[in-house]
């Protein structure tokens, strides 16, 4: 089951046409593969689809809950795909719900088969045995991670740029003050040129490793651009400010000159110290 396809469908046809046919069943999307721009912009929680494979596509959670943050990440998908388009760069993005399996998380994290999230019991996933868990991560997680790194691999040094949104408020704790937070773990130097960039506009509060943590062994980042030495970044967006089509492309057009600036700056510190 997709649950609030139809604002699904738009995300994917944001730019008033649909340039790639996006097959609604694939496990993952790679879109804009041959574009030659610098980045590899990564999409982990884009969408909730839970497959019909998976107890006949539905979790037992009431929709309410399937369109908040606890099944994927809300906005994150359109502002993938607008960033791709403003930086001419290929995305991937997944095609199942983080309920499902998580693909930020490594296959030995417990968290990547999650049974309670945020306060909500997940029905589907209560009783899911080993065998289940592995049937999840040969079905979607690794088939994802394969395409990942061979898409990293086209290029001679893409920066991995990863596209997250986080909720206001988890429940029963303080409301976030974030606008955006940029999470990074050993190799800082990306994401310390996109704080100082973000910074100048005095308008936003950018969190740094805020609301989580950016060390995560296992993770994306960690096993695609950590462990090989590629440039890489985590932008966190609040989802209320993401929540429609026209703010996911003002976001876009927003992180497009922080982004661009901070790359050149990184590079240009390399060359200066090679």
């Amino acid at each position: 089951m997709l649950y609030d396809a139809i604002s699904f469908w738009v995300q994917l046809t944001y730019v008033g046409r649909v340039t790639e046919y996006l097959d609604p069943s694939a496990p993952f999307w790679v879109i804009g593969a041959d574009r030659p721009g610098p980045w590899l912009i990564t999409c982990d929680h884009a969408t909730n689809r839970v497959p019909p494979d998976i107890n006949g596509g539905d979790l037992g959670l009431p929709a309410a809950d399937m369109n908040r943050h606890i099944a994927f990440d809300p906005g994150s998908l359109g502002v993938s795909l607008a960033l791709g388009e403003l930086l001419d760069s290929p995305v991937i993005a997944t095609n199942f719900s983080r309920l499902v399996i998580d693909p930020n998380r490594g296959e030995d994290d417990p968290t990547v088969l999650m049974r309670l999230y945020d306060g909500t019991i997940i029905p589907a996933n209560r009783h899911a045995n080993a065998a289940e868990r592995e049937r999840r991560l040969a079905t979607y997680h690794r088939p994802y991670h394969d395409a990942y790194e061979a898409l990293a691999q086209q290029k001679a040094d893409p920066a991995v740029l990863a596209i997250h949104s986080f909720t206001p408020q988890l429940t029963g704790r303080p409301r976030r003050p974030w606008e955006i937070g940029i999470l990074f773990a050993s190799d800082d130097r990306l994401s310390r040129c996109l704080i100082s960039e973000l910074q100048k506009d005095a308008s936003l509060t950018v969190g740094i490793n805020e609301p989580y943590s950016g060390h995560l062994p296992g993770d994306s980042i960690d096993r695609h651009a950590l462990r090989s030495g590629r440039q890489n970044t985590l932008v966190e967006l609040r989802n209320d400010l993401i929540s429609n089509v026209e703010d996911q492309r003002a976001w876009a057009r927003r992180l497009r000159e922080p982004l661009t600036n901070a790359l050149n700056a990184v590079h240009q510190k390399d060359s200066a110290d090679a």
